[in-house]
This record gives C-alpha cells, structure tokens and sequence, in this order.
C-alpha cells in the first residue's frame, strides 16, 4: 500500500496543499495519521478521488483566472491519431489550438459550432512594427 503525504497528493493532482488539507478535513478523501504524526494519504484513495472527481459534471459556469476570452466559430478541425488540431475564427483573430483527440470529441467541435478560445500565456513575444518607421 502506497501512502502519500498531503503535499505529495497536492502535487501529483495539481492543486495546492490546502486544497488537499480541506477535501480531507470534508471526509472527501480519507487520511490518517502517518509515522511522525503527519496527515497521509492511501495512494489508491488518491486514483478512486481523482477518477471520481473527473466525472463529475460541472456546476455552473467555469471559474478561471484566465481573461483573455474570445467569442467565435469552429471553422476547421483535423483529427488525425491522438491530436486534433482546431480552428476558431474570433472576430479578427483566428486563434489555432492543438488539444487530445478525445478533447475535441468530448466538446463535440466541428466547423459551424461557437466556441471560445481561453487564452492564458506565460510568455508573450513583443516585435517592434515597422509603421511609422524613418527610412
């Protein structure tokens, strides 16, 4: 039996210790004390938690710290193997996204379908543009 310490559960599930900590503390997901008195974790408990927690359907709308959202249209969408690559018109933009297979079957995209395309970077590229440059 595989026993888990909370920041290792954290880690593993990608939430934070204190999320582990208060599913715990709601009986949402069993823990006892291990050597040493800290809170551990059956390592099966975790994948029955997380299996369970996957196929729960959402309630309400999504909440996320993502704020870059644009409204459009599927106009393309290539499946090939495991990846699908997906094409949405926004507006002026169009926006290209590379997602599972399975992600795209999930969502139902095919062209004619709205959707929107969130957009959190953690790199943004700055080019200078020649409008407006002295030759």
């Amino acid at each position: 039996m595989q026993r888990l310490r909370i920041p290792d559960v954290a880690r593993l599930i990608g939430v934070s210790d204190d999320t582990v900590r208060r599913w715990v503390d709601q009986g949402r997901l069993p823990a006892d004390r291990g050597p040493g008195g800290r809170l551990v974790v059956d390592g099966a408990d975790v994948a029955r938690f997380v299996v369970a927690r996957r196929r729960t359907p959402d309630e309400g709308p999504a909440v996320s710290s993502a704020r870059n959202r644009l409204d459009g249209i599927v106009t393309e969408v290539q499946r090939e193997g495991l990846v699908a690559v997906v094409e949405i018109q926004a507006g002026p933009f169009r926006v290209v996204s590379m997602m599972t297979r399975e992600a795209a079957d999930e969502l139902g995209l095919e062209p004619g379908v709205p959707a929107t395309a969130v957009v959190k970077a953690t790199n943004v590229v700055v080019e200078r543009s020649p409008v407006g440059e002295a030759e």
